[in-house]
């Protein structure tokens, strides 16, 4: 890949990852749930999942993926629920502020194994990101190259500037809830995230693959 076409996609990444979604959604509420040390591990499932998306395509199994009516269903839909399920969780969690989450057995309620795992799950099964990569990735290939170096300089790119947003958004939502000491106020922005994940969810059910 050419020096000069590695920049432009380096600027593309930095607005693919600025962009609101799911993503940053998911960030937030860790930062919100778990302040930013222990939330920032969902941002690695994160970047886990973009992973897996760009192995999806570059071997070809994301244009199955999006060429297929019954494979496409099948990833938009857990995509769907797994969103909409992750939206009622925080709805529903409890009003602790970020202090509480020191005591003994509070931080550990949710494993570092287990962010991490919801990190993945929301950007590998996510048809839209197949899709995207799909529209956007080839703009950036030369065919007379390796593909396989190339997907890797585009995967890294990915990674880094998601590493390094979704560390802002963590850092946000943990500053915020630190600064809160009401209980009712964290009650409200648990409640404010999990609609964002229930619209989010609500969003990708009406997304459809190209004709």
């Amino acid at each position: 890949m050419e020096f000069s076409t590695w920049l432009a996609f380096f600027a593309a990444s930095w607005a693919i990852s600025l962009s609101p979604g799911a993503g940053a959604i998911a960030a937030m509420s860790s930062g919100l749930n778990h302040g930013f040390r222990r939330g920032y591990f969902t941002t690695f499932g994160l970047v886990l999942g973009i992973l897996t998306q760009i192995v999806l395509v570059g071997a070809g199994l994301g244009a199955l993926i999006a060429a297929s009516s019954f494979g496409f269903a099948l990833v938009k839909w857990l995509g769907v629920a797994y969103l909409v399920y992750l939206g009622v969780q925080q709805w529903r969690a409890p009003a602790k502020p970020l202090v509480a989450a020191a005591e003994p057995g509070e931080a550990r309620a949710v494993s570092l194994r287990q962010l991490v795992l919801r990190g993945w799950a929301i950007n590998a099964v996510n048809p839209k990101g197949t899709v995207f990569l799909l529209a956007v990735v080839p703009q950036f290939l030369d065919m007379h190259q390796s593909l396989t170096s190339q997907y890797t300089v585009i995967g890294a790119t990915l990674c880094f500037t998601d590493l390094v947003v979704m560390a802002g958004y963590t850092a946000l939502a943990a500053k915020v809830l630190s600064a809160l000491r009401s209980a009712e106020h964290i009650k409200t922005l648990n409640r404010v995230f999990g609609s964002l994940f229930i619209a989010a969810g609500t969003l990708l059910a009406t997304f459809k693959r190209a004709a």
